[in-house]
């Protein structure tokens, strides 16, 4: 009996922290890091707005069919475009910078479970997200006329096609991250990705007077069902008529949306690095 209370009370005689409490740390680590770079705060949350101010305010009074102006379209786009943003172009970008200054290798070589380094990262998106859509929902209200959901369904598609889209756009945001060399170059591989998918997605433009072949590619990749999805929540149900199936799709956005987070789930716990490639 003493010998085995000896072995018991062998070593610190504390029980790890559990992997809830460790991964409450390491998203408070995530959110502080993030809010200490006044820059990376700025840009992130002012890029949106000022791209709203600036065609909103060019393009704003154009009216579309179905009795849509053009200012309320383009909010919808943003949205989705926000959310987009902050996960696979945050996370892309990112994760490659924080392999080559050894913070990866560091936080794989200490007790921390990995998975808390993942939870962390998840919970600074959706901060982020949050923040931005209620930025780009306030200045659409009081500045585009933007109607705000008017029933529980609609709400309820925000928040599945938010949350579907995020979780998508996260995981493939981590699963390119393994694909980008080394941090120096991620904005420049990331970001002009981004920003083609805005152009053809139905975010600057209106998708159905887009060419056919743009079209096509735009809807295999997720940014353009999301943005769909946002506006069968803001625009009134008669635009339905002005997409190309003339329905909003939920469905498929929803399956499409499904099957991105599949791919995007299984590439990144494939070639997920913690190391750099010169560390071997």
């Amino acid at each position: 009996m003493t010998t085995t209370a000896g072995a018991t009370g062998t070593g610190t005689g504390h029980r790890p922290p559990s992997l809830l409490s460790v991964s409450r740390v390491r998203a408070r680590v995530e959110l502080l890091t993030f809010l200490r770079e006044r820059e990376a705060v700025i840009f992130t949350f002012a890029f949106p707005i000022i791209l709203l101010v600036i065609f909103g305010s060019v393009f704003g009074r154009q009216e579309l069919e179905g009795g849509v102006s053009f200012a309320q379209y383009f909010v919808a786009g943003m949205i989705a475009a926000g959310l987009f943003g902050s996960s696979f172009q945050n996370l892309a970008i990112a994760i490659p910078i924080e392999r080559d200054s050894g913070a990866l290798k560091r936080l794989a070589g200490t007790p921390m479970p990995r998975s808390a380094y993942f939870v962390g990262k998840v919970v600074l998106v959706a901060v982020i997200a949050l923040v931005q859509n209620a930025l780009l929902l306030l200045i659409g209200v009081l500045f585009y006329d933007l109607d705000l959901p008017g029933s529980a369904g609609r709400w309820l598609t925000y928040a599945w096609v938010s949350v579907l889209g995020v979780t998508a756009c996260t995981l493939l945001g981590v699963a390119a991250a393994s694909a980008v060399r080394n941090g120096k170059t991620a904005p420049a591989v990331i970001s002009p990705i981004a920003i083609v998918l805005q152009f053809i997605s139905g975010v600057f433009f209106v998708f159905s007077d887009l060419p056919a072949w743009m079209q096509t590619i735009a809807s295999v990749f997720p940014l353009k069902w999301m943005t769909q999805g946002m506006r069968s929540v803001f625009l009134p149900d008669g635009y339905a008529t002005q997409e190309p199936a003339g329905a909003w799709e939920h469905g498929r956005i929803a399956l499409v949306l499904a099957i991105w987070s599949v791919v995007g789930l299984v590439v990144a716990v494939r070639t997920f690095r913690w190391r750099n490639k010169a560390d071997g």
